[in-house]
């Protein structure tokens, strides 16, 4: 290689070591891990630290930060940086930058802290990644976030649910020093770093790269969008699929990764590169396709393929896009020349019959004949094993698709039932369970609040902590029954929205995730007081009991709310089953 095609230099910040790469064309990229040496000594003192363990976000995000992708990030952001990001795409030093990357925890964990602490940031199995240097603390207020970055408070939106009832309420900010990357087992080969991709591109002669995203498996119209946005430009292209975390519900990035690798030989030889990003998408329509943009160019990328509707969650609670189709582009073409990467703004591809061709949506005429598949229509095709046209998807993308989505497979589903002590959520799941059981012969467990405390949560106490511990566990046994096709149904008190949330969180990334508040009034279930257990919390012998001495967060929108006074249990057992049947679980 080249000192002109690649050239790297190493820089010291304040015990930070920071190796720089700067590419012909992909700006300056930022890598944040120690040498080998230092790394060592850094894993070693970082077992004597305060430390989190991160969830998938914030471990996707770490590791972006880590290689440089995020570049020029140093570490998640500092108050003075959030808050301009926020309001105005820009770091404090007026660097464009759309989307905040923080690193929010618990107020028990932050009063641990101070300006100056260090944290040892770890993965799910405990094992250190990086210590974050803390220079601030704050609490930031996420519904004006959500409003300005995502532009709606509606929860019907993936990333103003997360971030208003998964997030937690104080934010860390500073910079981070890598030990270690991520391990990943998974289509290992294709885990390109920015380092490595751009090294790639040096060596094979790769100057002009148009980068496509995408979070879906890829059909003909995405095939014939790629191909004619690289020739428009004259480029090469790079298709980085993100493999991080997207929305919820989308085909799981093994099958997608498949399909990819199935359907790069249509494209003609040694045009085409497949690498993988390792992002927890926002679905944040503008915004997120400018972060996108910004995060190719640190790949090495010239140019940026951004779409209708780009990074769109779909439709709001009253059926409204959140976003225009054009909005994306609209805001990538004003920041144009500050971006770094050139923006491909392409039209929607579609399939004219009458012409058997695939052309870009602005060509259409009015007398052709255009035919589409929409993702609810390929799933009902997948399910009922219906014939998938030709003119839509290659043999071999739909082979994958059919045996990860075999006919008529049954999808697995949770009921989480959650109110106050009393309430009645027992009763009503009970009867659930026996209608379940007299229709179908699917694998059903009962995962009832006072069973789990007896067994999974033996130990916990009854503080906010151990509660949320409590109902992470219910969820994540619940992800994992849902995952093999089976019925979790759950009924813990589960008081806290944010755990509620994260339950939902595991659940649905393999299937449904019912949520119904028992709404029986706080009067009503300390009427009935069967276990004395109200009585005990009014004389104060309990200490933290829901609804006398603690707090019961009531679900916003719950899939379905019922009053466990209002009928008998087998009639309210009616109305959830009517529910599943009408959402096509049963």
């Amino acid at each position: 290689m080249s000192q002109s095609a690649l050239a790297q230099v190493e820089v010291s910040t304040d015990s930070l070591a920071i190796a720089e790469l700067i590419a012909p064309h992909g700006g300056v990229l930022k890598e944040l891990y120690l040498p080998p040496d230092e790394a060592e000594r850094l894993k070693q003192r970082s077992a004597g630290l305060p430390g989190v363990d991160l969830d998938t976000r914030q471990q996707c995000d770490l590791e972006l930060l880590l290689n440089g992708a995020f570049s020029p990030l140093e570490g998640f952001l500092t108050e003075r940086d959030y808050r301009r990001v926020v309001d105005e795409l820009r770091l404090a030093d007026d660097t464009l930058w759309p989307i905040p990357i923080t690193l929010d925890v618990s107020e028990e964990f932050a009063a641990r802290l101070a300006p100056g602490s260090e944290v040892a940031l770890r993965d799910t199995q405990g094992v250190p990644l990086a210590v974050l240097e803390v220079e601030d603390i704050y609490r930031p207020d996420r519904q004006y976030e959500a409003a300005q970055v995502f532009g709606t408070t509606d929860p019907t939106h993936p990333g103003v649910a997360e971030l208003l009832q998964r997030y937690r309420p104080v934010n860390l900010g500073g910079r981070v020093r890598g030990i270690q990357a991520p391990s990943h087992y998974d289509f290992t080969v294709l885990r390109d770093s920015p380092r490595s991709l751009r090294a790639w591109f040096a060596e094979n002669g790769w100057q002009r790269i148009v980068a496509f995203q995408t979070r879906n498996p890829m059909h003909r119209a995405h095939r014939e969008l790629t191909l004619r946005a690289a020739q428009q430009v004259g480029a090469k292209l790079l298709v980085q699929p993100s493999v991080g975390r997207t929305k919820p519900g989308d085909i799981d990035h093994y099958t997608r990764v498949r399909c990819y690798q199935a359907l790069l030989p249509q494209y003609p030889a040694h045009s085409a590169k497949l690498s993988l990003l390792p992002l927890a998408m926002r679905m944040g329509g503008p915004r997120e396709a400018m972060w996108h943009a910004i995060i190719r160019k640190n790949y090495g990328a010239s140019h940026f393929i951004v779409g209708r509707d780009h990074a769109g969650p779909g439709k709001d609670a009253s059926g409204k896009p959140f976003y225009g189709p054009f909005d994306a582009q609209h805001l990538l073409e004003r920041h144009q020349d500050e971006l770094g990467i050139r923006i491909v703004p392409f039209p929607a591809m579609v399939y004219v019959a009458n012409r058997d061709t695939y052309l870009p949506s602005t060509e259409v005429q009015a007398d052709d004949e255009v035919r589409d598949i929409s993702g609810t229509q390929l799933r009902r095709h997948l399910h009922e094993g219906s014939e998938i046209p030709a003119w839509f998807s290659f043999p071999e993308v739909v082979d994958i698709l059919r045996e990860r989505h075999p006919a008529n497979a049954q999808r697995g589903f949770a009921l989480f039932f959650t109110g106050l002590s009393g309430a009645g959520k027992s009763t009503i799941a009970q009867a659930v369970v026996a209608q379940l059981l007299e229709r179908t012969s699917r694998a059903l467990t009962v995962l009832d609040g006072d069973e789990v405390r007896k067994h999974l949560s033996k130990g916990l106490t009854f503080s906010r902590e151990d509660r949320d511990a409590n109902v992470t566990r219910i969820g994540y046994v619940a992800s994992e029954i849902v995952r093999h096709g089976g019925i979790a149904v759950c009924a813990p008190i589960a008081p806290y929205a944010q755990a509620r949330a994260q339950a939902r969180g595991l659940v649905e990334a393999h299937g449904d995730f019912i949520e119904i508040h028992v709404a029986t009034s706080l009067e009503v279930c300390e009427a009935r007081d069967r276990k004395g257990l109200y009585a005990q919390a009014r004389a104060g012998t309990i200490p933290h009991f829901t609804g006398i001495s603690d707090p019961y967060e009531e679900p916003e929108q719950p899939e379905l709310r019922v009053d466990g006074n209002a009928a008998q249990p087998h009639v309210l057992a009616q109305r959830i089953v009517a529910v599943l049947e009408q959402r096509g679980l049963l």
